[in-house]
């Protein structure tokens, strides 16, 4: 009874956080066309909701529809150019005030082949 009582007074929060997990599902359908199929439908979903926020999102996503269905037909990541450029950041961090760009630019071509660990 206290639960319902809290998803009443919530109940917009509640809808929007079923709706996000919702959406993870998209990335589970085995085809192009049942994720453009699921995308349409989650969207739809958003609207009849009444959340003008996750209505702004819907709207994104239907306008990039083409770019994120693509990765079926290409199934690449960005990860491991983020991860590179986080290795780099870390070690332009490490070398600060450091004048010498010759050593910094083997720093860079070494960067593959090295093992940072994330402190802190």
């Amino acid at each position: 009874m206290r639960l319902q009582e809290a998803l009443d007074l919530n109940r917009s929060l509640a809808v929007a956080c079923c709706l996000k997990e919702a959406l993870s599902q998209l990335w589970l359908q085995s085809t192009k066309d049942g994720a453009a199929e699921f995308l349409t439908d989650w969207c739809r979903r958003v609207r009849a909701s009444g959340i003008s926020v996750l209505k702004t999102i819907a709207n994104t996503l239907e306008g990039y529809c083409t770019g994120i269905l693509s990765w079926y037909d290409y199934p690449i990541s960005r990860c491991p150019l983020e991860g590179i450029n986080n290795k780099i950041g870390a070690m332009q961090r490490m070398v600060y005030g450091y004048k010498d760009k010759h050593c910094f630019i083997a720093n860079l071509y070494a960067l593959h082949l090295a093992k940072f660990a994330l402190i802190g």
